[in-house]
Formats: structure tokens, sequence, C-alpha cells
């Protein structure tokens, strides 16, 4: 069953991040792929997600779809400008890759290339439209394609952020799902009740919500995160718990598959599992959903 069929049945659905290779090696991407490849909708490849240089979203995706696994494509606005976007996503479709997840992408300042220099051709609202005018067989010149490029969209809403306004998220997301995304990722979730009242303000019948789990590593990486990165919401609670574990690493595997059992419990659409680099993880994590 398709991710796209999944939606539409409303059954829950489980996603996971899969980073490409720093290389041409992509044996390890694929194995870990395969070890979860029943229990795993699709994944999500991103397109050197913190800046750092790898092989592109596309090529992974490509290799996944030809082992027989759905992938997600990833299409960012930093690194390419309108034509080569238009041209990666035409390519996709081509090669039978028909999700894809639309996102702004980090400030090159965040990777491994520190000359490198950001494109932002487009805002993530262009690019939708973008995606929206292949969908319907013409580019952004409104020049006629031959042969069309349909996708199932998704994007990012900023659920759950401390002190960002929800009415200005609900705002964006008409206006994102108005230019035709159908689904929305969270950033990681820690509190499930922490997104109580955006759930009771979303259309659920016009949109689908996808939390993100990530794998904690350490405590230190959770005080890390709590401290420093402001649009996640990481209670002391984790911490402490992470902290008084006989076990930590089994405790942070622990934790991340009862978050997941717990969103659904909530009534999210499903989820985006992020292991932060430790794919070997995955089925772990996934054999522990509460």
């Amino acid at each position: 069953m398709s991710l796209k069929e999944k939606f539409q049945q409303g059954r829950f659905a489980i996603l996971a991040e899969l980073e490409p290779p720093k290389g041409t090696d992509v044996s390890a991407m694929v194995a870990h792929a395969k070890r979860v490849k029943g229990q795993v909708d699709a994944f999500i490849v991103p397109e050197m997600s913190n800046a750092v240089m790898r092989m592109s979203s596309l090529g992974g995706a490509v290799i996944l779809q030809r082992h027989g696994m759905e992938a997600v494509i990833q299409a960012n606005c930093r690194d390419r400008n309108r034509i080569a976007l238009q041209a990666d996503l035409l390519a996709a479709h081509a090669c039978g890759i028909t999700s894809l997840m639309a996102v702004t992408g980090e400030d090159p300042s965040f990777g491994d290339h520190h000359q490198a220099r950001p494109v932002y051709d487009i805002d993530l609202m262009e690019l939708l439209h973008a995606v929206e005018g292949l969908a319907n067989g013409r580019d952004m010149a409104g020049i006629e394609l031959a042969g069309a490029a349909p996708f199932l969209v998704g994007s990012t809403v900023m659920a759950g952020v401390p002190g960002r306004s929800l009415e200005l998220e609900l705002e964006q997301m008409a206006k994102k799902a108005e230019a035709g995304v159908s689904f929305f990722v969270t950033p990681p979730i820690f509190d499930v009740s922490a997104l109580t009242g955006f759930l009771k303000r979303v259309d659920r019948g016009k949109t689908k919500i996808i939390a993100t789990v990530m794998l904690l590593k350490s405590v230190g990486m959770a005080r890390y995160i709590a401290r420093n990165l402001s649009h996640i919401f990481l209670p002391d609670a984790v911490i402490d718990r992470i902290q008084k574990a006989p076990d930590r690493g089994r405790e942070c595997l622990s934790i991340a598959g009862q978050t997941i059992g717990e969103l659904e419990d909530a009534g999210f659409d499903g989820v985006v599992v992020a292991t932060v680099g430790w794919e070997q993880k995955l089925p772990d994590i996934l054999d522990g959903i509460g």
C-alpha cells in the first residue's frame, strides 16, 4: 500500500528519515531500509540536512525505489534555482517517486562547506506553487509540459513551539494547503499534550498531521536540545527519566517507541522517526512501540 493510499484510508502511517551517504557507498542505507521494510510505509530522504554535503535526495530516493521501498524526495530552496528544482522534480516523477517534502533548507553556515553560497531563488510558497504547476502540466514560465508530474506534497508546520503564535501558524498552514500541501510534519515531539490545542484547531478532513519522533542518544543531547533549540519543547521530565535509567541507551529507545504509541492514541495521522544518524536503531524503536 502506498503512502497516499494509507492517508486516504485514514490509517496511521510510519515514515522514517534515512540520510543518503556522504559518498557513493549506499550499502548501509539500503540495508537499514530493508530491515524495517515491512514496518515503515515510506522513507523521507533529506536533501543535505543541516547543509552538510551528501548524496542528493533524488539520488538516494531513486536507489530506495529500485529496491522496492517507497521514498519521499525532499526539495529545498537553498541549493537550486527554479529551473534546477523543476528539472529534479520532473526526473523524480519519471523515476516513480510521487511524494515530496518541500522545505526551505538550512543556511550553509550550519554545514561543512561554509564558503557555499545559498541560492534561495524562490521561497517556500513559490516552490509549492511550482509543484502545483507541474501537477497541472505547466512549468513556472507557463510552458506546457510533455507529461504532468502530480505529487503527494508535504511541508512543515511549527506546531507546539513555545512562544509561537498558533493563529499565525494556522494561517500559514491554510496558505500551504491551498497550494496543494496534503500533509504537515511537526518538529520533534517529546510532550504529546503540548499539541492538544493545535490538534483541536486543525481541519483534519483536509490535512494530515505527521509528528516527528526524534531518537535521543544521551542525556547530553537531551540537555543541548532543551537549552539551545527553541523550536523543540523537551520537558525536564524526559531528561530526568534518561538520567535515572540503569541503561540510558535502552531508555532513549523506549522513549521513542512509547512516544509513537502516544501520538497514535492522540489521533495523529502518522509519525516520522528521525534517528539522527542511528538508522541501525530503527528496528528497536519500532519493536518498542507502546
